[in-house]
């Protein structure tokens, strides 16, 4: 139903979306792999964003900057939250407030290795009259929708707190 509405909305030009980075590493790897630098920047096309990156420090990369896998863990936490929101707006529920403290798990023993499991923490904070029940079952409804988590074969999990109302 959602995707006939936005398609009706928005005729078929909207059904396909390009995205474009560019990714830029320099370096040699002519002495091994305890030696090369994993250091590298990828920028949005075009360049309007720029992230400085590395690999994760247990494969030798910079604990300063940001990894791949930590990339993946925002992309998911980001698509859920964007999609809750979403769906609130839908059904007439004003969100206040929402943090998501996310957690993500890569398994090296999985071959091939990957994040298999992603766990969203997201803590919510609603004005009116909700219960638990309802916000939890927006969060699933908008985990559906959410093109990250239909993107990726992670296990993807919700564990979704409401936040008391303080009147």
């Amino acid at each position: 139903m959602f995707w006939a509405t936005i398609a009706a909305t928005y005729g078929a030009y909207m059904l396909t979306h390009t995205y474009e980075t560019r990714l830029t590493w320099q370096g040699s790897t002519a002495e091994g792999y305890r030696v090369y630098p994993r250091n590298h920047v990828a920028v949005t096309v075009p360049p309007t964003q720029e992230l400085a990156l590395s690999a994760d420090p247990a494969f030798r990369g910079s604990r300063e900057l940001l990894n791949p896998e930590q990339l993946l863990l925002m992309a998911a936490s980001s698509c859920q939250l964007l999609s809750f929101l979403a769906v609130a707006a839908r059904q007439g529920v004003t969100v206040l407030g929402y943090t998501d403290d996310a957690l993500g798990w890569m398994d090296m023993t999985d071959k091939p290795a990957r994040v298999g499991r992603i766990l969203l923490r997201p803590v919510i904070e609603v004005a009116g009259e909700i219960g638990h029940d309802q916000v939890v079952r927006m969060s699933h409804e908008a985990h559906g929708e959410c093109f990250i988590a239909n993107s990726v074969t992670s296990t993807i999990e919700l564990e979704v707190t409401l936040l008391p109302r303080h009147d």
